[in-house]
């Protein structure tokens, strides 16, 4: 059993870490939100951790007051959220932030020594070869949470990395799969957001029907399997039930399979090197029915082409595109550009920005610079 310190837990991942949670008997130490006080205060209720944290000041200053009843410490800004990383009641940090906002909160984590269970790629996107050295340094684990990374990392299991020959990253292709780039033009936010498998948030979810979210998660498998983009293929499967896959030497390929649920791979990062039962659904093989797997169609997507891009060019490159890419998804969430300028913004800062040095200034000063040129 685990004591988790669950940074950003009113998002979907957040929620879910808690259903796991509640059935495998894990202590929840530490809650942090932005500023969604009403869940965060039936959470902190429900599980009573040592400490819960809002980023948005008035927030913290309002759940203070709604939990002056209890014993629960109540923490603002940044640095609230720091604090429910480095908390040495908890020895697993759940980091379920969105976007370059949770690579402090999981450094700190790291600095504490703590077991990372990792749903914020974009840690490992804009500094992944920053954090993986320092994660060796202080002896911190990192586990991942996204589904596909869990599925490699399952499949990695007992093996020796010199006998892995590529990485096989699964993709749902999103709401858009087969539509023509033409057909793209007009699609609006409400329908971008209708996922055909996966309940997730706004972000994640637009970054899937754009097909960012593979580039990204492309990214994120180069750091955490010590693996060039070139040994990693993207597959187009529909029905998300084989997450992903390793191939070997031998052309044998070891894949994990299991239902589109969120809470199977949060309840792996949490128990691994051991399985214990939980409640993710049974996945029934005969309901499932046939499998198909299909090549991305990078001209439709050309968000997938950029990632691949900022991937072969290293560096601080990915910060640009990613920082570009949270601009760019927020504007077209607020409907202020279409659905096709969301990879004309990123191409736009990925052609103009300089590159700092690979440093964590550098991946800032490159996120903040990107942003400038999306807004722009």
């Amino acid at each position: 059993m685990r004591s988790l310190a669950i940074l950003g837990s009113t998002g979907s991942i957040g929620t879910q870490t808690l259903e796991v949670a509640a059935a495998c008997g894990h202590r929840v130490a530490a809650l942090t939100a932005h500023h969604n006080i009403d869940l965060l205060e039936q959470q902190a209720r429900a599980f009573h951790p040592i400490l819960a944290a809002a980023a948005e000041p008035t927030a913290a200053a309002a759940l203070a007051s709604r939990l002056a009843d209890t014993d629960i410490q109540v923490l603002a800004g940044e640095e609230g959220v720091l604090a429910a990383a480095r908390l040495p009641q908890a020895d697993t940090a759940v980091t379920a932030l969105v976007g370059i906002a949770g690579l402090a909160p999981t450094l700190a984590a790291i600095d504490s020594g703590k077991r990372i269970a990792l749903a914020n790629k974009e840690t490992l996107v804009c500094a992944g070869p920053l954090v993986m050295a320092r994660a060796r340094e202080r002896g911190a684990e990192i586990v991942p949470v996204d589904s596909e990374h869990s599925a490699i990392f399952q499949s990695l299991q007992g093996s020796r990395g010199r006998e892995v020959k590529r990485i096989l990253l699964t993709a749902s292709g999103g709401p858009f799969f087969g539509w023509r780039r033409e057909a793209l033009a007009s699609v609006t936010p409400e329908r971008a957001l209708q996922h055909p498998n996966w309940s997730m948030g706004a972000k994640v979810t637009i970054d899937s029907a754009t097909l960012m979210n593979k580039g990204l998660e492309l990214l994120e498998a180069m750091s955490l399997f010590h693996v060039p983009p070139e040994k990693i293929q993207i597959l187009i499967h529909r029905e998300s039930i084989l997450h992903s896959a390793v191939e070997y030497c031998d052309n044998s390929v070891i894949a994990q399979l299991g239902a589109p649920d969120m809470r199977l791979p949060i309840q792996y990062a949490l128990s691994w090197p051991e399985r214990v039962e939980g409640p993710a659904e049974e996945l029934d093989l005969f309901a499932a029915g046939k499998l198909t797997f299909a090549r991305p169609d990078l001209e439709a997507f050309p968000c997938l082409a950029l990632a691949i891009r900022a991937a072969q060019e290293g560096g601080t490159a990915p910060a640009i595109l990613n920082g570009a890419n949270e601009v760019a998804v927020a504007r077209f969430l607020a409907g202020e550009i279409g659905f096709l300028d969301i990879p004309r913004v990123v191409g736009h800062a990925l052609d103009t920005v300089a590159r700092p040095p690979l440093t964590l200034e550098g991946v800032y000063a490159a996120d903040q610079a990107a942003r400038r040129a999306a807004e722009a």
